[in-house]
């Protein structure tokens, strides 16, 4: 590929957004994010909902690469580098060899709910201070039709790199925003004609026996403390039923056992 612009040295200026990645995923990006992977940077590419500032590339990778590369615009700059070099530049061995620098592009809660159709499926997290659980989320969201995100003020970031490689890059496909509080996000969701629920181990209806309507928002909260009682108190708690001794999962799992549930009987289906 011609495009590309060989670097054979890890102190490259032009490359500083790659430097040390791990060092500046605790510090932040002003603004911007990395993408790891072929298939994340597959979704970045496709999605377009967020500007790629540059592409990185181990040189193996460039002929596997050139159609999806063809898709960028002609001033995002892709570099290309050994693997030593590029594995000096980032500061571990970047096995995937693939890597991109996008920036954020922002929404707010209100634009992404009045973007949405008559009929929408929308995830509400509250308190979701662990990456893994954040990309899993996404993930389940994008792979059962959720239309939108919103997320409260205590949750972590979504375009946090290791969130966004377990998200397997939903987190760059599915609209997000910030909604503040959990009881603010409960009111906007009810202003813009959603039904609320909320999962809980006491939910007051089982997953089951829900119906939900052609605008639901569900609500997940943080393993251990769950969704805050005055949020629970505003909107119908869900349980799953499960086998005596047990009465929660990992946050991520339950989201994808109710999600699946939510979106079969939009199907007409009858669920799991």
């Amino acid at each position: 590929m011609t495009r590309a612009i060989l670097i054979d040295d890890p102190a490259d200026p032009r490359l500083a957004d790659y430097r040390a990645v791990r060092e500046r995923d605790l510090v932040g990006r002003d603004g911007r994010f990395i993408a790891e992977g072929q298939v994340v940077l597959e979704k970045l590419v496709r999605a377009g909902r967020h500007p790629i500032r540059s592409v990185l590339l181990a040189e193996k990778r460039l002929a596997a690469l050139e159609g999806l590369l063809a898709g960028l615009p002609l001033e995002t700059p892709v570099y290309a580098a050994s693997q030593p070099v590029m594995d000096a530049l980032v500061g571990f061995p970047i096995h995937r060899g693939i890597l991109a620098v996008g920036e954020r592009a922002l929404c707010e809660p209100g634009a992404l709910l009045d973007a949405l159709p008559a009929a929408a499926l929308v995830v509400g997290l509250v308190g979701i201070a662990n990456h893994d659980n954040m990309g899993g989320l996404f993930r389940n969201a994008a792979a059962f039709g959720a239309a939108g995100v919103l997320l409260d003020d205590d949750c972590c970031d979504p375009l946090y790199r290791k969130a966004i490689r377990v998200s397997v890059g939903s987190a760059l496909t599915i609209p997000f925003a910030r909604a503040g509080t959990a009881p603010r996000m409960v009111e906007m969701l009810t202003a813009a004609g959603f039904s609320v629920v909320g999962l809980s181990p006491g939910g007051g209806v089982d997953l089951d026996d829900y119906s939900p309507g052609a605008r639901t928002a569900v609500l997940f909260g943080a393993e251990g403390p769950g969704l805050p009682e005055a949020v629970l108190a505003r909107v119908t708690t869900v349980r799953i039923a499960m086998a005596g001794g047990f009465d929660s999962l990992n946050v991520a799992t339950s989201s994808g056992v109710v999600l699946h549930r939510l979106s079969a009987i939009n199907r007409g289906g009858s669920g799991p």
